[in-house]
């Protein structure tokens, strides 16, 4: 059974934008015109085709297509960068029948180089034959640059009106820090609903998803969001009750591709879940999770499977947050560590050997000193994702 929303159609070709000569050229089409909304990296270096995108989007929430191509950000790359994008969405828009302002675009590769224009002439028309004979799983592999898998989640939400379907395609495993929001991602839906309400849904669908992870602690320039809603199924999501299901579908796709995202850290073989709760305010609670899913040492020592408890402590002080040190709990995969001031009465790294092997490692950190939390998933650091970085463009 297709996990695609009704109404939508995939294609990718090669385009040859990279050496591996595997596709890394990307094309969804709705087959009638859909509500966009889009969410962006807060780079002060964004990218062309997120310059092009917000002021199409700002203009006018709706969209026919999305076009993302792998081996070139066209970030950095001044008037002839943005001229270039434009051209891209007039080459496929010309290729479909369609307008170039139908075309939502992405890229995603190295910074600073210029888009391989002869290549894009070529590739635009077998994009457009490929139409409908792609999946979403085939355009969640297209967009890949350094990811190990592909990164694609889906689901069926019953409404009052009947079902409609979701699904999310996602890239990104280094340079990842969402702050919207290198991660690109799209999510299509076949309900029909008002753009308002859709850009408000995904805008806070990302903030307790995207905006919760972090791998290396670096934004990319080319951080971006879309989403799609064509209301193909014919099934109306307006009443309190639809808009809820939905936004809770959403929020869960989208947490899907978050996870897969810190799970495929380049190098990464953790994924650390960290909980901080008990602090004077939600932000506290947040500056906390941070400077511990931050720290390379702590990183490492996951990596190491080291139950460097220190390592967690003396992130939690330099953090900013207010609180009382004698009050911090420290908890890490059900075994607590630190307790007024001190170490626990344990031996943890015995307690600890057989659940650091494991992928999920949650951190429990309690500050004792209020309400506010905040829950954060961050990679570990292993030698892998300096190889990875050291070699990105050789």
């Amino acid at each position: 059974m297709s996990t695609a929303p009704k109404g939508f159609r995939f294609a990718t070709a090669c385009a040859g934008f990279r050496k591996e000569g595997r596709a890394d050229l990307a094309l969804l089409v709705s087959d009638v015109p859909a509500v966009a909304a889009g969410t962006f990296t807060q780079n002060r270096f964004p990218a062309a085709p997120v310059l092009v995108a917000k002021a199409m989007l700002a203009e006018r929430p709706a969209a026919r297509a999305v076009v993302i191509n792998s081996g070139q950000a066209n970030a950095c790359t001044g008037d002839e960068g943005m001229r270039n994008c434009r051209t891209t969405q007039e080459l496929v828009a010309s290729a479909l029948g369609l307008e170039a302002s139908d075309i939502l675009p992405a890229s995603t590769g190295v910074i600073g180089a210029q888009l391989k224009m002869d290549l894009w002439e070529k590739a635009a028309p077998a994009l457009a034959a490929n139409l409908g004979k792609a999946t979403p799983e085939d355009f969640a592999r297209a967009i890949m640059t350094t990811d190990a898998f592909h990164k694609i989640s889906h689901r069926e939400v019953s409404l009052p009106g009947g079902v409609v379907k979701l699904v999310g395609m996602a890239k990104g495993a280094g340079m990842i820090c969402p702050n919207m929001a290198t991660m690109l991602s799209v999510v299509l839906c076949d309900a029909q609903v008002e753009a308002s309400v859709w850009q408000k849904m995904l805008r806070d669908a990302v903030e307790l998803t995207f905006n919760r992870v972090t791998v290396d602690g670096d934004t990319s320039t080319n951080d971006t969001l879309y989403g799609l809603a064509n209301g193909a199924s014919g099934v109306s999501a307006s009443d309190e009750e639809s808009l809820k299901a939905l936004s809770a579908a959403l929020t869960s796709v989208l947490g899907d591709l978050a996870y897969m995202l810190v799970k495929d850290g380049e190098g990464a073989s953790k994924v650390a879940r960290i909980h901080v709760t008990g602090a004077a305010s939600d932000a506290d609670a947040e500056r906390v999770a941070r400077t511990v899913g931050h720290s390379q040492l702590v990183k490492t020592a996951l990596y190491g499977r080291d139950a460097n408890w220190g390592r967690i402590v003396a992130a939690v002080g330099r953090s900013g947050a207010d609180f009382n040190p004698d009050d911090v709990v420290v908890t890490l995969c059900g075994v607590e560590l630190f307790r007024k001031g001190q170490p626990t009465d344990l031996d943890f790294d015995a307690l600890l050997e057989e659940p650091l092997k494991q992928r999920d490692l949650p951190i429990d950190i309690v500050l004792g000193s209020g309400s506010g939390s905040y829950t954060l998933l961050a990679s570990d650091l292993g030698h892998e994702y300096v190889n990875v970085n050291a070699d990105y463009r050789s």
